[in-house]
């Protein structure tokens, strides 16, 4: 209320996922692997458990935890990027979910999206660094990188679960691209 009226404000970025049957803008953050699979899962049969529901999707996904190919490549690169991930995110902003800081180097005005990647990590390995997502030292992880980038382009085999900004859609994902300073938003 107080920045409505001292009127303060910002120009922010969005970001376009274009997919085969259309486009969606978001302005914080799209992932497929582990996070949109324990989002899916939750969504679609554990909903009404609430918390419950959440935490019971994260141990179902890690029992199975699936860490398979999403082939991208960045900005013109040649070459697409087919190595196994447990997630990749293309985000606009640091945080997700309120706490986790998935993109500790993202910025929402600097025309870029940041890149995070977790390769195929284990189970083990995931549970001893899931609290690491809180604070944005997984991408300190050897398993880990990421790069801030002006466009995204994948080459999948058909359509995967996706979260976006907290909603779950099953898309063919085509190209991720910023729309610079495309919002302005009361702060």
């Amino acid at each position: 209320m107080q920045a409505l009226l001292a009127r303060r404000s910002r120009l922010c970025d969005v970001l376009r996922l274009t997919h085969r049957d259309g486009a969606i803008y978001y302005m914080n953050l799209l992932s497929v692997g582990f996070a949109a699979n324990v989002a899916a899962l939750r969504h679609r049969h554990f909903q009404r458990l609430g918390q419950f529901g959440y935490l019971l999707s994260i141990f179902l996904c890690l029992a199975r935890l699936d860490r398979r190919p999403f082939p991208v490549r960045f900005d013109g690169q040649q070459e697409f990027d087919s190595r196994r991930s447990l997630f990749l995110t293309f985000n606009n902003s640091k945080f997700t979910g309120g706490t986790m800081m998935i993109a500790p180097d993202a910025v929402t005005d600097d025309g870029l999206i940041e890149y995070v990647r977790w390769g195929p990590i284990g189970r083990l390995g995931l549970i001893r660094n899931l609290a690491t997502l809180y604070d944005g030292t997984h991408t300190r992880h050897p398993l880990a990188e990421r790069q801030a980038v002006r466009r995204v382009e994948f080459q999948l085999d058909g359509p995967v679960d996706v979260m976006v900004d907290g909603e779950v859609l099953k898309l063919e994902c085509r190209t991720i691209e910023v729309l610079p300073a495309a919002l302005r938003v009361v702060v």
